[in-house]
């Protein structure tokens, strides 16, 4: 084992790129070794590797999350590596805005699987080794505005997300016993990847969300990470069970 017992780990899924990646960005920076976890195992070794470099502590790991064994797996390599878990952010995901006359079952299964059942498997193995350090733990997941705001199209994506909400509330006071906290952050749209490419195939408009967001743009990554590290602080010490919406305004405004 690489022993580093004394700083903090954190652990993140869907980390090889977009919000994940923010996240262990802004987490590595503030002193906790990072685990970057990620389907895409080459992208998630090229991105540790780039925060060894920077000389923060990291570990590239290949996960499914939708396998809970691959889920346990991913938190014994931390474990392996690093002697703790201290933290889990639970960033992976994926987008597939379709009509729901038209998704299938294999489209509707798969959405469900990644959004909302990957997230309980790596949170109740995080949960477990949290247990068992004594010493409680923070867990975050990546919510969304869908999660109390219907989009046409998301229909899979907004029933997971709604899901993620009611599954932290639930671990939230089922593992208060153990000092482990559970919240949720919800961005609007996100300068990503995945926004990117639904602003390209005309999914969503870009000078529509720009004039329905109150602060007039979309949320960039380091808005989302710079809530996510504060939900892990000891600034958030009494706070657990809560979404934390990073939306510029989105939910509030009932006007248009």
């Amino acid at each position: 084992m690489n022993e580093v017992s004394s700083i903090p780990v954190a652990v993140i899924t869907g980390a090889a790129g977009g919000i994940g990646r923010g996240c262990a960005a802004q987490l590595a920076a503030d002193g906790y070794a990072v685990v970057i976890a990620d389907l895409r195992g080459d992208s998630a070794q090229a991105t540790a590797d780039e925060f060894v470099a920077q000389g923060r502590p990291a570990l590239g790991v290949c996960v499914d999350i939708t396998d809970p064994q691959a889920c346990a797996e991913m938190i014994a390599r931390a474990v392996a590596a690093f002697g703790r878990v201290d933290v889990l952010v639970n960033s992976a995901g994926i987008s597939r805005p379709e009509p729901s006359l038209d998704v299938s079952p294999e489209s509707w299964r798969r959405m469900i699987e990644v959004q909302l059942n990957g997230v309980f498997f790596c949170s109740q193995a995080a949960g477990r080794q949290m247990v068992k350090q004594g010493w409680g733990g923070c867990i975050v997941n990546i919510s969304s505005i869908n999660a109390e705001a219907a989009f046409p199209m998301r229909t899979a994506y907004s029933c997971a997300k709604a899901g993620v909400n009611m599954m932290t509330k639930t671990l939230a006071i089922e593992w208060a016993q153990y000092g482990i906290r559970v919240n949720a952050v919800g961005p609007c749209h996100t300068e990503t990847e995945m926004t990117v490419e639904n602003i390209r195939r005309g999914v969503v408009s870009l000078d529509v969300l720009r004039k329905r967001i109150p602060l007039g743009r979309l949320a960039k990554v380091e808005d989302v990470a710079n809530a996510v590290a504060f939900l892990c602080s000891p600034k958030a010490a009494f706070i657990t069970g809560h979404a934390l919406y990073v939306d510029g305004g989105y939910l509030a405004f009932g006007y248009w």
